[in-house]
């Protein structure tokens, strides 16, 4: 603990936190439901040193990260980057959590195409609240990559070992941005009332006096004003 944030910046330093063998050190996939009692009622900011895709089937506590709390709802997808600050609140709900996370550290995936591309997984930069819904057939399709993945982490690790686990999660991930793309739509009239808002900020700020001076809006500035992350409002902008 540094400060008054917990920092859990390996696969070995997160599984022995969860009481769960480590099978990889550079991957791992946590069952919510077998960690230790005292450590499901640890509360307060966590930081990790890897990638997180984390599921939960059940209601059981707040998160908090950036600006916003986020009450989880079943089948519900959070992802987290490296060094992000999260925050778990006692919430007094006593509901046993249910549910898993994948984590990966970077070194995973260094020099890899998925290690290339992960910057276009913008995603991993939304806040909490912006998490990605999955409906009953997508979830199964989660499911399928995360057996996938266990079944490997399973094996004896051998030469294939590190690009089936790979492949596993960078599919994943791509069936992630499908689904992303699948709410953008069905949470249209949600994302036309934001875009109404940003329409009459966007004409605000062009009528601004000291517009010379101000310059050009910046993407973060409209995302502030609408209270969303830089890459979610970006990426609803993009899909409108």
């Amino acid at each position: 603990m540094e400060g008054s944030i917990y920092r859990l910046d390996s696969i070995c330093a997160y599984n022995d936190y969860c009481g769960q063998e480590t099978l990889h050190p550079l991957v791992t996939i946590v069952d919510f439901s077998k960690m230790p009692k005292d450590r499901l009622r640890k509360f307060g900011r966590f930081s990790y040193g890897m990638y997180m895709i984390m599921i939960k089937d059940v209601k059981c506590g707040e998160l908090l990260y950036g600006r916003n709390s986020y009450d989880y709802q079943e089948g519900t997808l959070v992802f987290l980057a490296p060094h992000q600050i999260l925050e778990v609140r006692d919430t007094g709900n006593t509901t046993p959590p249910k549910g898993f996370c994948l984590a990966f550290h970077p070194d995973l995936i260094k020099g890899t195409t998925l290690g290339r591309k992960i910057k276009d997984y913008t995603f991993f930069s939304y806040e909490v609240r912006e998490a990605l819904h999955l409906s009953e057939q997508e979830r199964r399709v989660v499911d399928e990559c995360l057996n996938n993945i266990i079944t490997e982490l399973h094996h004896a690790i051998d030469k294939h070992s590190r690009s089936l686990i790979i492949n596993n999660i960078e599919l994943l991930l791509n069936y992630c941005v499908r689904f992303y793309d699948r709410q953008f739509i069905t949470r249209e009239n949600v994302n036309k009332d934001l875009l109404t808002r940003f329409e009459n900020l966007l004409n605000d700020y062009f009528e601004r006096k000291d517009i010379e001076d101000a310059g050009l809006p910046s993407v973060s500035y409209f995302a502030n004003k609408l209270s969303l992350s830089a890459n979610y409002f970006g990426d609803l902008i993009k899909k409108e």
